[in-house]
């Protein structure tokens, strides 16, 4: 927790130490203990009480206006330092639950009274209630989108899930895959096009309730890790909801998407970097009580350099994420926040963070032997939460184009 401390009056204010302290408190109290049995909970009945308990703390408040009972925070490095802290417990329940705020960013920048009239106030309620931004498509042969949807260079082209007005109603239909809380989410914030070939001014975010006629998902995808955080294809067969239930309207959508799209490398590379420093934190513990040839492993020099790598990996890794979220903070310093520049910075931290934690597990597991490879020392499932990161969001090799994309005009 002393880490912290380290960013006070640069990156953090006396706030963020409160709350990385409040959910440090929770994760030790309700995830430490019983985090070796959450990906064999399959009815989700351990992860829906850890969210309850989440949502009965205030957590879930974070972003809503405070008129319908939420706290109104903006502060992107605030939302950075609790991914890190509940991700260090289990960072699938940080996706599951905080993707909820992420479907309703459209609702709240794009300042939609019908939405946030409708569904913010359950949502601020005391009871558990869930969120998916149902963006992902299959790709394949005949133009869909898999990874082109999430790469601004397409301008929204390969989006095949299409709305049209009838009337004052949208009329959705199309194929999402992938998306987080699908099939167990009270509402969806859906990405479709109105017509793909208008590009940005095209795309469109639209919410479509749970209960919706037409609405209808398939089975859970069976995943390496991540457990708490369930997928499965969603279907939208002449799905209708009111015209007023659009985010924003066009051109201002695609700003809305990219803007997602950046938070999200920033919020997921601190989240990933909590699977990392769980690991460190495990490994220095097992390599300063396991003895080889009369001496704690962590005093042999091979095994100081391996720990020495992960230290300055998670170190530099932190302070990308969080000047990353520091500039989103400070427009007036480092420019809007929907910029080449910004989610070059953004993506910088997300493809950077998922490759030392995946380092930092491997490591670990080769110091700790067949131990890091047992399920009651809990590294291997850092191991396997960490892997999914590297291949999100567009995967690690479109995150690099968007790097790329803050120093030179690149065109992919």
């Amino acid at each position: 927790m002393d880490y912290w401390k380290n960013y006070a009056g640069i990156f953090l204010k006396e706030e963020d130490l409160e709350m990385a302290k409040l959910m440090r408190g929770f994760v030790e109290k309700e995830i430490m203990p019983i985090r070796h049995l959450i990906d064999d909970d399959k009815d989700h009945v351990l992860i829906n009480k850890i969210m309850q308990g989440l949502t009965s703390i205030g957590m879930h408040k974070g972003p809503f206006p405070s008129k319908y009972g939420g706290m109104g925070a903006s502060s992107v490095v605030t939302s950075a330092v609790l991914h890190e802290e509940l991700s260090r417990g289990d960072s699938g329940i940080c996706t599951a639950f905080n993707v909820t705020a992420w479907s309703f960013f459209p609702a709240i920048l794009g300042k939609n009274k019908k939405v946030l009239d409708t569904f913010a106030p359950l949502f601020c309620s005391d009871d558990l209630k869930l969120g998916c931004f149902a963006m992902t498509e299959p790709g394949g042969f005949h133009g869909g989108g898999g990874c082109d949807i999430e790469n601004p260079s397409m301008h929204g082209k390969k989006i095949r899930t299409t709305a049209r007005l009838d009337g004052n109603e949208w009329v959705i239909n199309g194929q999402k895959m992938w998306t987080s809380n699908s099939g167990v989410a009270d509402l969806y914030c859906v990405l479709c096009t109105t017509d793909f070939e208008q590009g940005d001014d095209g795309i469109a975010l639209i919410y479509v309730p749970a209960d919706a006629k037409g609405l209808s998902f398939g089975k859970w995808e069976h995943k390496a890790g991540m457990e708490a955080d369930v997928n499965s294809p969603m279907y939208l067969e002449d799905v209708r909801v009111p015209g007023e239930y659009r985010a924003a309207g066009p051109g201002k959508d695609a700003e809305i998407l990219h803007l997602n799209v950046m938070l999200a490398r920033i919020n997921t590379a601190a989240s990933v970097l909590g699977n990392a420093q769980a690991t460190f934190e495990a490994v220095l513990k097992y390599t300063g009580e396991r003895i080889v040839a009369d001496r704690p492993i962590r005093d042999h020099s091979i095994a100081a350099g391996m720990l020495a790598d992960m230290a300055i990996g998670i170190d530099t890794a932190r302070h990308a994420y969080l000047m990353a979220a520091y500039m989103v903070d400070h427009p007036e310093k480092y420019g809007p926040p929907v910029s080449d520049f910004i989610m070059s910075k953004a993506s910088i931290a997300k493809v950077y963070a998922a490759d030392v934690a995946v380092m930092v597990t491997n490591r670990a597991m080769e110091l700790m032997g067949a131990y890091g490879y047992a399920r009651d020392y809990n590294v291997e499932k850092y191991w396997r939460d960490s892997k999914i990161v590297q291949l999100w969001e567009g995967g690690a090799q479109l995150g690099r184009f968007d790097v790329c994309r803050g120093y030179y005009d690149c065109n992919l």
